[in-house]
């Protein structure tokens, strides 16, 4: 470090500020440092640097699987922010309860990092609690937790607008398809089925639990049997609304091999704005985890520098809706008219 400081005509403190990526140092002077290190091949030890400051220049995150392309969105954003300022970013991939457990009983993130990301996870009160004893920020994405630093989507507000748009095209039996084992997203799903029953009372349609079908976008033969529940109702909808793009895609192409062409039967719209929505012209409601993904960085790094942070922080993020080719009105019936449910509540 001493070699870095005389190449780039700073002192030593000045380097390991700038190396470690804190605002006290000019971006002139960074950029200096910077150059300086990259001729002499200097690299920052962090077991060295943490004995003097305490700090071990790494960003935990907890993630309830690495196969989701919400999880893959939001650390491909969070990874680069985390680098640009000097930090490192540890994973830990919880798939079973084992595994879950285990974290919990030893907490290595404690020892490991400087602060803690949790994605999603539906956490009981007991590991919450736990989490507090890190002495560390943890900030947690995709679910609000009250009193602690939260970025998440309004997933109220995101399936209202969808219910409304179903609503607004004529459908009055709409169905919701929460889904089945998904890793670590209970509270998004709660929030989702909440606005779809928000929007159904205020248009003074009866919720019907009928319509609530659980499926699972992995299981082909279970969305086969949801659907068949479905239609087989004194009163078949005539849309449904998926909680996730994954499971709304599924169920289209489920609905096609059953010969339903969507949407002149059956509208489906989802939630996400998964990168296979726009590819399967899909009707959804935009959420960004990218966006989540920088916004938990940067909250993170300044709760980690801030001399007075506010630890509970809530960022909430729009959502916006997204209509495409799947959703439209419903089927008119012989005679000209739309389903009969339709005109009754119309």
């Amino acid at each position: 470090m001493v070699d870095v400081a005389e190449r780039a005509g700073v002192s030593p403190s000045t380097v390991s500020r700038a190396l470690r990526g804190l605002p006290s140092v000019s971006p002139q002077v960074r950029a200096r440092v910077e150059e300086a290190a990259r001729e002499l091949n200097f690299a920052v030890s962090r077991q060295a640097a943490s004995l003097v400051t305490g700090r071990t220049g790494v960003v935990a995150v907890l993630v309830p699987t690495l196969n989701s392309w919400f999880h893959g969105s939001a650390l491909s954003s969070l990874g680069p922010l985390l680098r640009a300022a000097g930090m490192e970013l540890s994973v830990y991939a919880i798939r079973d309860m084992a595994e879950r457990t285990a974290f919990f009983e030893r907490l290595p993130a404690g020892r490991n990092a400087d602060a803690l990301v949790v994605f999603g996870f539906d956490l009981t009160d007991e590991e919450t609690l736990r989490l507090d004893d890190l002495g560390m920020p943890v900030i947690y994405v995709s679910q609000h937790v009250e009193g602690r630093p939260s970025v998440y989507v309004d997933d109220v507000a995101g399936a209202v607008k969808a219910t409304r748009h179903l609503l607004n095209l004529g459908h009055r039996r709409i169905a919701f398809t929460p889904t089945l084992g998904a890793s670590g997203f209970c509270f998004s799903s709660r929030e989702r089925l909440l606005g779809y029953q928000q929007a159904l009372t205020e248009a003074d349609i009866p919720l019907d639990d009928d319509l609530v079908v659980t499926m699972s976008f992995e299981d082909r033969r279970g969305i086969t049997e949801g659907l068949g529940n479905l239609l087989s109702l004194r009163e078949p909808p005539t849309c449904i609304f998926a909680e996730t793009d994954e499971l709304a895609i599924a169920i289209v192409h489920c609905l096609g091999k059953a010969r339903i062409p969507v949407p002149e039967r059956m509208s489906v719209i989802g939630f996400d704005d998964h990168q296979m929505a726009e590819w399967t012209d899909l009707s959804t409601v935009a959420q960004s985890p990218s966006d989540m993904g920088r916004l938990a960085g940067e909250l993170a790094l300044k709760l980690i520098h801030d001399a007075d942070p506010d630890h509970k922080q809530h960022i909430v993020l729009p959502t916006h809706l997204v209509p495409r080719a799947t959703t439209a009105p419903p089927p008119a019936q012989p005679g000209g008219h739309e389903s009969a449910s339709a005109g009754r509540n119309g």
